[in-house]
């Protein structure tokens, strides 16, 4: 398995409320998709959060947190966070509550 399991159970006991919600195999991880927009995912080193452009500043500025550039391209709105950060139940839930905020401002699919 390419990400660590027990990650994956922690988004998804945090995701356990939310309806809407379907999981997809992607990146060489697991994302959790909202209404069919990614929302956030695990992968190898840790986790990704879908925040938006708007919101992407403010997730920076939390500990752990880089810009995402899987393929050494950065992508816009998207952001990563190490093991630590995401282990960590303030810092995952800060990134959370700004990944719905995002996918919830987005047109339905």
């Amino acid at each position: 398995m390419a990400f660590d399991p027990g990650l994956v159970e922690m988004i998804r006991s945090d995701l356990a409320d939310l309806s809407g919600l379907d999981e997809k195999h992607m990146f060489g991880g697991l994302c959790f998709m909202l209404n069919g927009h990614m929302l956030c995912g695990v992968h190898k080193n840790g986790g990704m959060f879908r925040v938006g452009k708007s919101r992407q500043d403010a997730a920076l500025a939390i500990e752990g947190v880089s810009e995402l550039a899987f393929t050494g391209r950065k992508m816009g709105g998207m952001v990563d966070a190490t093991d630590d950060a995401m282990s960590d139940d303030a810092r995952r839930a800060d990134l959370i509550a700004l990944a719905i905020e995002n996918v919830r401002s987005l047109p339905p699919r």
